[in-house]
């Protein structure tokens, strides 16, 4: 009982300052995501590709959580984005605090998209809110089609997900129909966009979405 008590507690707090984070981000209107997938589905490629595609129209920063290291927050600053790396030094998911740390880096005045890249992993960052708009769950196709049924909670959650990899299809077994069935099974709303960052296969939709989230969201 004191384990449960002490992990509800840790989430009450967590809880408490994505609020004022959120509220942050709903003063300057600006559109947050929190993205989230498992090590080498293409987190930090379908960012590149994503700043690539809507920038200058759209002012985009990134907060980067990793482990340890800084490699992929070096590839989003190359991409032209504002940056913040958090490392967490063995933990596996940013939490709450952590963003908000982050977020005293940025001008804030000066940004239209906050993206924050949480660490590689579809179990832990599932429980942690961090004030965004929305969980952005990316699924590649050698992963294998089973990972919505094997984590739902994640897919549960998700304001929009990214198959990623298709032009990879015919080199694995991935399922398409059947993935989209256990999306649909606990997550009946939320987009799914079937692309490919290395090919740019399917972007268009994703870019579209984002925009006009992005229009939603922004400041009265």
């Amino acid at each position: 009982m004191t384990e449960i008590k002490i992990l509800k507690n840790i989430l009450a707090a967590n809880q408490a300052t994505a609020g004022r984070n959120r509220d942050l981000f709903g003063e300057r209107g600006i559109l947050a995501l929190n993205l989230i997938a498992s090590p080498g589905a293409g987190k930090t490629t379908l960012l590149e590709r994503t700043i690539a595609g809507l920038s200058p129209a759209l002012r985009f920063a990134v907060v980067e959580g990793d482990i340890t290291g800084d490699h992929d927050a070096r590839r989003i600053a190359a991409a032209g984005a504002a940056v913040v790396q958090v490392n967490t030094e063995g933990g596996c998911h940013l939490d709450a605090a952590m963003v908000g740390e982050a977020l005293k880096e940025f001008a804030l005045d000066a940004i239209d998209v906050i993206v924050i890249e949480n660490v590689g992993n579809l179990v832990c960052p599932a429980e942690f809110d961090l004030g965004e708009a929305h969980k952005v769950v990316v699924l590649s196709t050698p992963e294998g089609d089973d990972k919505p049924a094997k984590y739902p909670l994640i897919f549960s959650e998700a304001g929009a997900v990214v198959i990623n990899k298709v032009d990879m299809l015919a080199a694995t077994d991935f399922d398409t129909t059947a993935a989209v069935r256990d999306i649909r099974r606990i997550n009946r709303d939320a987009p799914i966009f079937q692309l490919s960052c290395r090919t740019g296969q399917g972007l268009g939709a994703w870019l579209q979405w984002l925009q006009s989230e992005r229009a939603a969201h922004a400041k009265k």
